[in-house]
Formats: C-alpha cells, sequence, structure tokens
C-alpha cells in the first residue's frame, strides 16, 4: 500500500484510501428513501437500478477492493467574496478551471495501468459518470465524512476534494472508515440561501442552487429566483461556510485552477453569448455541458437579481431569442428592472407573436409587482 499512496501522490492525487466492496452496507437504503422522497428531482437516471449504484459488486461482481482518491482543488479566496458584485455573476469553484472528469480520469487510468502492472488483476476506474456513490466510499476508505449537507469534508482539505475510484480484483489492505466529526455544527445547513435541507444529511436537489442551476431544463421556479442571487452555475455556499475550511489549501493543479474570466465574469458580456462564443469561453469546461440556453437563463436570473437598471437592455434584447427558457427568463429580469410603463411597451410588441405557453405565463405574470427579495427565512419549504 505504500507503494501505491507513493505512485497515487506522484501521479497528482491529494488523498488516497482503500475498503472492501461491501463497505457501505446502508447505502441502498439510503438511496431508496432519498428517491421515495422524490429528492433526485428531473435526475432520473438515479432511478436506474439503484442497487446496482449502491453495491459495487452488482456493477461488478469479480471486485474485491474500491481504491478511492481525492484531489484537492481548493479555492485561493474566499468563493463568497464576489456575491456583492452585482453586475458580475458566481460560478462554482470546481466549474472555474478545466473539467475535472478529464484531468482525474487520465490520471486514474494511468495510476490504474501501474497497479495492473505492479500486481496483477484487473481494473475498472469511475468519476463521477457511473453508477458509483463516491462519497459514502470515500467514508469508508478514511479519506473523509459526509457532512450535513451531505458533501464529503476532509480534515486536511476541508470541502474541497473531487473524488475518483478504482474497482480492482486485488485484496488489498484496507483503511479504517472516517468517523463524522460534524457534532452540533449546522453552519452549512444555515448557509443555503434556498433552504435545500429538509434536516441534516438531507438536500433536496429540487432546492439545490447547484440542481437549479445545471440540471433543470426547464424554467426556475419563481420561489427560487430571488435566493438564487448571482448564481450562474452551481453554488458553494455551504461548502465554503464548513469551519473545517480553516485547515484546506489551495489546490496545486494547475488544469483545476480558475480562469480569471470566470471568477467574477459581466452579466453583460455573458448575456451577449451566442452558441458559438459560449463554447469558445467554456471549452474544456464543465459549464459546456448545459448548453448556451440554460446557461443564459441563468444569466438573465442574475440580471434580474442585480437591480442594475443599465442591464435591462440586455434582457431587452433576450426577448426575441430563439429558445423560450432564454425569452421567459427575460420577461423575469425586466420585470425586476424597468418601469411599468417600459414592460407594458415591451409586452405590447412581444406578446402577441409569443407562442410558447411558459413564456406567455411570463407575460402573465408580469403584470403582478416584482418578486420581493426573499431569505432562507422565507423560501417555501417542500
Amino acid at each position: 500500500m505504500a507503494k501505491l499512496r507513493r505512485h497515487a501522490q506522484a501521479l497528482g492525487f491529494d488523498a488516497i484510501g482503500v475498503c472492501a466492496p461491501d463497505a457501505t452496507p446502508h447505502a441502498l437504503e439510503q438511496l431508496l428513501a432519498y428517491l421515495d422522497a422524490g429528492y433526485h428531482g428531473e435526475m432520473a437516471w438515479l432511478t436506474d437500478r439503484p442497487e446496482r449504484r449502491a453495491d459495487p459488486r452488482v456493477m461488478w461482481s469479480e471486485v474485491r477492493s474500491v481504491i478511492m482518491l481525492g484531489v484537492n482543488y481548493g479555492p485561493d479566496a474566499d468563493p463568497r467574496w464576489g456575491h456583492g458584485a452585482t453586475d458580475r455573476g458566481a460560478i462554482s469553484v470546481y466549474a472555474q478551471g478545466d473539467d475535472y472528469h478529464d484531468v482525474i480520469k487520465s490520471r486514474l487510468k494511468q495510476l490504474a495501468r501501474w497497479l495492473v502492472a505492479e500486481a496483477g488483476g484487473d481494473v475498472k476506474v469511475f468519476v463521477d459518470t457511473a453508477a458509483v456513490m463516491e462519497k459514502p466510499l470515500a467514508q469508508a476508505t478514511g479519506i473523509g465524512w459526509q457532512g450535513k449537507h451531505s458533501n464529503l469534508v476532509s480534515r486536511t482539505f476541508g470541502s474541497w476534494l473531487f473524488l475518483g475510484a478504482i474497482y480492482t480484483t486485488l485484496e488489498l489492505p484496507r483503511d479504517e472508515p472516517e468517523p463524522d466529526r460534524c457534532g452540533s455544527c449546522r453552519a452549512c445547513l444555515d448557509a443555503c440561501p434556498t433552504a435545500a435541507f429538509p434536516a441534516p444529511y438531507q438536500l433536496d436537489a429540487r432546492r439545490c442552487i447547484s440542481y437549479l442551476t445545471i440540471e433543470l431544463k426547464g424554467p426556475i421556479p419563481h420561489a427560487f429566483r430571488r435566493p438564487i442571487g448571482q448564481h450562474i452555475y452551481g453554488c458553494d455556499d455551504c461548502l465554503a461556510a464548513c469551519p473545517w475550511n480553516k485547515f484546506a489549501q489551495a489546490g496545486r493543479e494547475a488544469k483545476l485552477a480558475a480562469r480569471e474570466a470566470l471568477r467574477a465574469p459581466s452579466l453583460a458580456e455573458l448575456a451577449r453569448l451566442d452558441d458559438a462564443a459560449f463554447r469558445a469561453l467554456f471549452t474544456k469546461s464543465p459549464v459546456k455541458r448545459i448548453g448556451r440556453a440554460r446557461f443564459v437563463r441563468n444569466v438573465l436570473i442574475a440580471i434580474g437579481n442585480s437591480g442594475e437598471a443599465t442591464l435591462a437592455t440586455e434582457a431587452e434584447r433576450l426577448l426575441g431569442d430563439a429558445d423560450p427558457v432564454v425569452r421567459g427568463a427575460a420577461v423575469w429580469a425586466l420585470r425586476q428592472l424597468v418601469a411599468e410603463g417600459r414592460l407594458a411597451a415591451l409586452r405590447e410588441r412581444w406578446l402577441g407573436a409569443e407562442a410558447d405557453d411558459s413564456v406567455r405565463a411570463e407575460w402573465a405574470d408580469a403584470d403582478a409587482a416584482p418578486d420581493a427579495a426573499t431569505s432562507s427565512d422565507t423560501v417555501p419549504r417542500a
């Protein structure tokens, strides 16, 4: 194991641990309860053979050991620093650099090939896109524990670890699981702008800003638009609030480091992105996967929350966008920013030709007063 750890570190991994494939006996029960509650929202892929996701042996009957690896992506500053810049958007730390899937999978494959050459056996590698419950397995290997926000917390790296897995047919020495060290703290729960935690250790994805800005394909529900604030892709609020981050350190992988253009990008510039410009800006970025329309939808929600009347021209231009999810978000943003007379004139110009029911509904809602600013204490709970 010492040799494996050294080689993993040489490849850029910051944490490693090993457990048996049956080290998470309660995973299926917890996953089924999560699905029964409907907390997965539109993420239907989570319902596909949950037993395969919860037990590595169902996915691959020959697996004898699970190697979990972590790469530190700790930010070099508090990711919440930009929230006061109303004309700027907030992109989650993990998405400000290159796509971690590509960076980590390449290294996992290198480590897996080395392991086979060194000790034999067969291997399979996974980075977040397969039916693997990485966080419970990481806790079982001692890398960290699942905090009350349901994400992994490390005593060494705080909230900032990307995870990857190697399944192997080799019988490797096991590490001790990491105990829960959250105690009575609820900082992560209280930090959530949309009250997405029905209880400690439970996340209702349907209320989570990361889900709403990334996974949700249609219009964002009205109740969450104001609380989303300036978040345009993901959210780090619960992660950044964790007191264990006092031990965290900035990530050392250059490919995962934040690009300056994505630290706190201009909402006006982002609203002007066409498909080609969107793809160019987010080359090698995980942001690219949600597509231009969903991303500009998020930008328009942030514009509506900005209080910057000068940004209304960007929303006006997008009333004629080809995608209805963009047009609908543009109506909402204008409802927050422009006077009633201007909104009425825009309605007169655009509503008659609008064929999409969801956009027409936004225009109908625009007859009401602008949405009130909402705190996490007043967001309706499920």
